[in-house]
């Protein structure tokens, strides 16, 4: 999968977060925190099983997810670098959103989440994080998905912190075709996280 970017030039290429990709899923995480970061499991265990994890849990869980799959994320390429990762399953089997309090489940629907993003420092503002939208929309769409969520922060004009970028923004999403569901209860930096879908044709 394929952004063609400006022109062409300098394409950002999708790809799905595979066994013999590893070793760039860890070039991208270690970005963020090394072990100590969450490696995209805050939102696939319940708060107590996220917890128990310990420190390199999040390394070890996400690994063994990638060997299992199918593929708990995409990786995004630009020129040979992998420069940013996104996060994704069923919803239905992320605990701690069939749990939140906060983000409703809006129909019974086997629907994609949307769970995170990361981009390396350095290639932010540069499409990576709608290229890996539209990577995983065609890969929902090539695997007969109804439909993927997301749950990113309405910024309402404002110039966010880049870490609360991590679910994305409501703009984003909508110029990616996504549509406004309904405004959750969440929070971030103050602001509201939107539910936001984009249905699949049968």
């Amino acid at each position: 999968m394929t952004d063609p970017g400006p022109g062409g030039v300098h394409p950002i290429v999708i790809h799905p977060a595979t066994p013999d990709r590893w070793p760039d899923v860890v070039e991208i995480m270690g970005t963020n925190g090394g072990d100590r970061g969450c490696w995209c499991q805050y939102y696939r265990w319940s708060s107590s099983d996220f917890a128990r994890l310990g420190a390199g849990g999040g390394r070890a869980a996400l690994q063994g997810q990638v060997e299992a799959g199918p593929p708990p994320g995409l990786i995004a390429y630009l020129e040979g670098t992998a420069v940013g990762w996104v996060g994704v399953g069923l919803r239905d089997e992320m605990e701690r959103l069939v749990r939140s309090r906060t983000i409703p489940r809006i129909d019974d629907r086997p629907v994609w989440s949307i769970l995170c993003f990361l981009v390396r420092p350095g290639y932010r503002r540069r499409g990576v994080t709608r290229a890996l939208i539209d990577g995983v929309v065609a890969a929902a769409r090539a695997a007969g998905a109804p439909g993927v969520e997301a749950y990113p922060i309405d910024a309402g004009g404002r110039r966010l912190d880049p870490t609360l970028s991590y679910v994305g923004f409501t703009s984003t999403f909508e110029r990616a075709g996504f549509r406004r569901v309904v405004e959750t209860a969440g929070r971030s930096a103050g602001r509201p996280r939107w539910l936001v879908r984009s249905d699949l044709p049968d």
